[in-house]
């Protein structure tokens, strides 16, 4: 079932192309963009509850929280904040299953980019953030540049979507496998 050789899985995912994110149409309000958070200011125990939390049900209402982590809810309210205001807490986002938009063939490509594109890897992560296949890019540390998880319509769309990304001049090569199955760890119970 592959369409091409799997890319080793352990490439380290250094970090979320937040920057095409902000540079493409579907840009982020300003105050939704993630800041950095500082290495010097580690999270509690009650901070850690909380993210925890919040990242098996995002939905969770106040006083709920407040009680799973055993602080009063005026407490848990401030505290939430201040983690959204340090940029541990990112955003809220509804997880849409991608099969209910009738693209039911997911996949995960990656690209390496030639040589010669060094200087334009910021421009060619926004062009494929706004692909409507594309559901994430992630820039790699490793043999490869990116990796792009898209959800197609069908196997043609995929094939389509391959040969139409292959075709891009900064484009060296792609590899891409097909997902059979996606389980958030943080809501399977897994560490956050």
């Amino acid at each position: 079932m592959f369409i091409r050789n799997m890319p080793s899985m352990m490439n380290l995912i250094l970090y979320t192309m937040d920057m095409a994110v902000q540079n493409s149409p579907r840009q982020l309000r300003s105050e939704a963009r993630p800041k950095s958070v500082r290495p010097y200011e580690p999270l509690d125990e009650t901070d850690r509850r909380i993210v925890a939390e919040l990242a098996r049900d995002a939905r969770l209402p106040n006083n709920v929280l407040a009680e799973r982590a055993g602080i009063a809810p005026s407490t848990c309210l401030g505290r939430v904040r201040a983690l959204r205001e340090r940029g541990v807490i990112r955003g809220y986002h509804a997880d849409i299953d991608p099969a209910a938009l009738g693209r039911s063939l997911r996949a995960m490509i990656a690209v390496r980019l030639q040589s010669s594109a060094r200087g334009h890897i910021r421009t060619f992560a926004a062009e494929v953030a706004r692909l409507e296949q594309v559901l994430d890019v992630y820039f790699l540390g490793g043999k490869d540049d990116f990796l792009l998880h898209v959800a197609t319509t069908s196997s043609d769309d995929l094939r389509d979507f391959v040969e139409n990304l292959s075709d891009k001049p900064d484009v060296a090569y792609t590899e891409t496998s097909l997902i059979f199955e996606h389980v958030r760890a943080a809501a399977a119970g897994g560490p956050v």
